[in-house]
């Protein structure tokens, strides 16, 4: 990437200019890291689009796939395991019913509880998307060797690591 065409570098450089007092570095990684995380967000959302689904449903319809055989979860877990509420996570699972990817049965631990199932249409879906999911992602990873990606997750990882804090 040349620096004419980075955007952040410009902004770094105006801001040095106007603001000498104030040190601009950090802008160098989260700006770029704020272009990458919407740019790799369309990307990623052109394939869930190309198999009529949204960020948020291909993120539940995966979280059912991972599950394992029978492919089912709480709604309290998938919103763990989707990091989104159960309000939200009721309206991506009442969407999905509807198109016949999931269904959902009474819990048989908990007869007051409910159990979202991905259907057989659901997990072929899942199936096909993630293929090309993860297609697509090495895709977007091809600018960096294989190193390079290596060292930029175990960054990352610590990075989210210090950000979110212990789990307890």
């Amino acid at each position: 990437m040349t620096e004419s065409l980075d955007r952040v570098a410009r902004i770094q450089r105006e801001w040095a200019r106007e603001r000498p007092d104030v040190d601009v570095r950090p802008q160098g990684v989260i700006g770029r890291l704020h272009r990458l995380g919407a740019y790799l967000t369309e990307e990623l959302c052109v394939v869930y689009r190309k198999y009529g689904l949204g960020e948020g449903d291909f993120d539940v319809l995966a979280a059912l796939r991972r599950a394992g055989s029978p492919f089912e979860r709480a709604p309290g877990e998938l919103a763990e395991y989707t990091m989104v509420t159960t309000g939200a996570m009721t309206k991506r699972v009442d969407r999905l019913e509807r198109a016949g990817l999931v269904s959902r049965r009474a819990s048989e631990s908990d007869g007051r509880g409910r159990v979202v199932a991905l259907t057989p249409e659901g997990r072929a879906l899942i199936d096909r998307a993630f293929s090309e999911h993860m297609a697509n992602e090495r895709r977007l990873l091809g600018a960096l060797t294989e190193d390079e990606a290596a060292r930029l997750e175990f960054l990352l990882v610590k990075w989210l690591a210090a950000a979110e804090g212990p789990r307890g």
